[in-house]
């Protein structure tokens, strides 16, 4: 069976690459567009009580612009997973056009002792 995780956005004055200073333009920005197809993905994920995933890795494209207000539809699908491993294939549309495109894979973790390690740095 295979799981979907589909969110809309509108395109924001803070999702801008002018603003998120990733570029000069008042489009939709990079990190901005990974960071939705990340919370698109978050969403599929099942994980016992106490337990999250992590990302660690992010392979994608940014093939088109979006404007400010575009409505972007960021789609996440669960391709597999092995072990701890989630893997996604993950896009961002407006309309039918592809804004990007991509792999996207987390890992599950001890929320607590993933916490412990970062404090124990």
């Amino acid at each position: 069976m295979k799981m979907y995780s589909i969110l809309y956005h509108e395109v924001q004055p803070e999702n801008l690459a002018v603003t998120m200073h990733s570029g000069d333009l008042e489009v939709l920005a990079t990190p901005q567009m990974i960071a939705w197809m990340e919370e698109a993905s978050c969403k599929i994920t099942n994980c016992d009580e106490g337990m999250t995933t992590v990302g660690i890795l992010m392979n994608v494209t940014h093939d088109a612009p979006s404007a400010l207000h575009a409505r972007v539809r960021v789609v996440s699908e669960l391709v597999e997973q092995n072990g701890k491993i989630y893997t996604f294939n993950v896009s961002a549309w407006q309309g039918e056009k592809c804004l990007g495109k991509g792999v996207h894979k987390r890992a599950t973790v001890n929320a607590k002792r993933f916490m412990e390690k970062l404090h124990q740095n």
